[in-house]
């Protein structure tokens, strides 16, 4: 049996391109979030697309994942800063999710040095639910830099 299931739906009106939706988590009822064609190729204009909620979601589950590594190593972090910047390209046969580069930044107690934190940050990477559902199809890499 599962851990957890989380549900969300979308209503999507009109064709690709004159078209728009929602975007709602039915499991929270956290968000009703607007999509369309242009925000996810143009400009966003306030709506969301595919690749920020998968942005969203990785940088979510990275900081915890990260979190969690570095408390297995026996430090205590104090605030960990995660962005997630998901690439959406134009590739052979169609448009491709290609990259999700995750950049963390974050403060730790602790006698811990760059070195060993980007060592960490890597390792914790590999500890990521959404970074194991992209790895092999997706190239995920993580930029981290430990704050004084």
């Amino acid at each position: 049996m599962a851990l957890a299931e989380r549900r969300a739906s979308v209503v999507w009106n009109g064709g690709l391109a004159d078209g728009n939706g929602n975007v709602d988590f039915e499991s929270s009822g956290a968000a009703h979030l607007p999509v369309t064609w242009a925000s996810r190729t143009e400009s966003p204009d306030g709506k969301t697309s595919p690749e920020e909620m998968i942005a969203a979601a990785h940088a979510a589950c990275y900081a915890m994942a990260f979190s969690n590594t570095l408390a297995q190593a026996g430090y205590t972090p104090q605030q960990l800063n995660v962005t997630a910047v998901c690439t959406l390209d134009q590739v052979e046969g169609g448009l491709k999710v290609t990259e999700s580069a995750l950049t963390v930044s974050g403060t730790v107690e602790g006698d811990i040095d760059q070195s060993e934190f980007q060592d960490l940050a890597v390792k914790g990477e590999l500890g990521c639910p959404v970074s194991n559902a992209l790895r092999n199809n997706v190239n995920v890499t993580v930029n981290a830099t430990l704050e004084s």
